[in-house]
């Protein structure tokens, strides 16, 4: 049961890569973030899939979207110097809260 709880954080991990070289390719103008993205999503779908072996969806996909959510908005604010507001930080926080509410359900 560990080692799906490996592959769900990898799904996450490469998840999160992924999108960020979405950022990072500029509409597919630079090749290697472009490559890239469908390389670590590649990757994050089969942990994703591996994970769901042995994990509930409904607890696994809460967890991958949430943290994900909450990991690339802080990408964005730390690296791509996005804004940050109030209004931002507490929608953030009610994503958390949202996924610690789906898991504290099971």
């Amino acid at each position: 049961m560990l080692i799906n709880w490996v592959y769900l954080l990898a799904a996450i991990l490469f998840e999160v890569l992924g999108t960020t070289c979405m950022k990072l390719s500029e509409g597919f103008n630079n090749l290697i973030p472009s490559i890239l993205i469908f390389v670590f999503y590649g990757c994050g779908f089969t942990f994703s899939t591996l994970a769901l072996e042995k994990l509930d969806i409904s607890f696994a996909y809460s967890i991958w979207s949430g943290l994900g959510t909450a990991l690339i908005a802080s990408i964005g604010i730390i690296w791509f110097r996005e804004s940050m507001s109030l209004v931002k930080f507490a929608s953030i926080a009610l994503i958390i809260m949202g996924v610690i509410g789906i898991n504290a359900s099971k």
